[in-house]
């Protein structure tokens, strides 16, 4: 059985995939670590949160999909595999989708299937030269889930999209770095301490302003905002986050945040 560790320490907190011998291939007990992990993050009040939240894999590997071993016990039976996609998958990827901190993907190996969906998910996405992506289930027997295309539609192209589901195709690192799928690749050896380094720089930043940019990102991904969202979006405007900002600018002084 695989686990998924939450580990937080000052400004940054580590999401960690683990499924030893299995290329971190995530099981249903997982999807629901996963969930719980982000839902955990995205309560705790802004004093106590980390400003960036770094997911990775464990052991050269970002995770290879779902545990196909788990898959006899529930894909033949059409209202067990609703249950799966729909009340286990989707609302993990969610919770990642809904999270307010910001998160970068440390992605090395193997990212493919349900790796690659927590990848997409991320704000942010890293991998090593010698990672791989792509979405080979039609190898299997089945589609990728609505929710589930979905949200890899968020980050992929319908051209893309259709060739990784259609042909089973896998990219390399330089083709998802072209493809728009990562913003950045780096040596093998060198993907943990970029990411820890992109992390620490957003963490130097206002996190209040990282909050809002996200709702408001997705208020827009949801066709808004409307005029409610609109108007609370200007909520920060007597904050200590948006004093200290200006005043630091004024001051020639670099801005001291409020941290978690």
């Amino acid at each position: 059985m695989g686990s998924i560790t939450l580990e937080h320490h000052g400004a940054l907190a580590r999401v960690t995939l683990a499924n030893p011998g299995k290329l971190n291939a995530i099981d249903i007990a997982m999807w629901c670590e996963l969930r719980g992990a982000f839902e955990r993050l995205q309560a705790l009040a802004a004093a106590d949160a980390p400003h960036a939240v770094i997911v990775c894999g464990a052991d050269g590997d970002f995770a290879s999909g779902g545990d196909i071993v788990e898959f006899a016990q529930f894909r033949f039976d059409e209202a067990r595999l609703h249950d799966f996609h729909e009340n286990i998958v989707a609302p993990a990827l969610h919770a990642l989708l809904g999270c307010d901190i910001p998160t970068l993907a440390q992605i090395d190996g193997a990212c493919i299937g349900g790796g690659l969906e927590i990848a997409a998910c991320c704000d942010i996405r890293v991998c090593a030269a010698g990672s791989r992506f792509g979405a080979p289930i039609a190898k299997l027997g089945f589609p990728m889930a609505p929710a589930e295309l979905q949200v890899l539609s968020r980050v992929v192209s319908a051209p893309v999209l259709r060739e990784m589901l259609l042909e089973a195709r896998l990219l390399d690192a330089h083709a998802a770095l072209q493809l728009g799928l990562v913003h950045e690749v780096v040596p093998d050896q060198q993907v943990e301490a970029r990411v820890r380094q992109r992390a620490e720089r957003m963490s130097a930043l206002s996190p209040q302003a990282a909050r809002i940019n996200k709702r408001s990102l997705r208020q827009i991904a949801a066709g808004g905002p409307d005029d409610a969202e609109r108007r609370a979006h200007f909520g920060y405007a007597d904050s200590l986050d948006h004093r200290e900002g200006v005043t630091a600018f004024i001051e020639k002084r670099p801005p001291r945040f409020q941290r978690g």
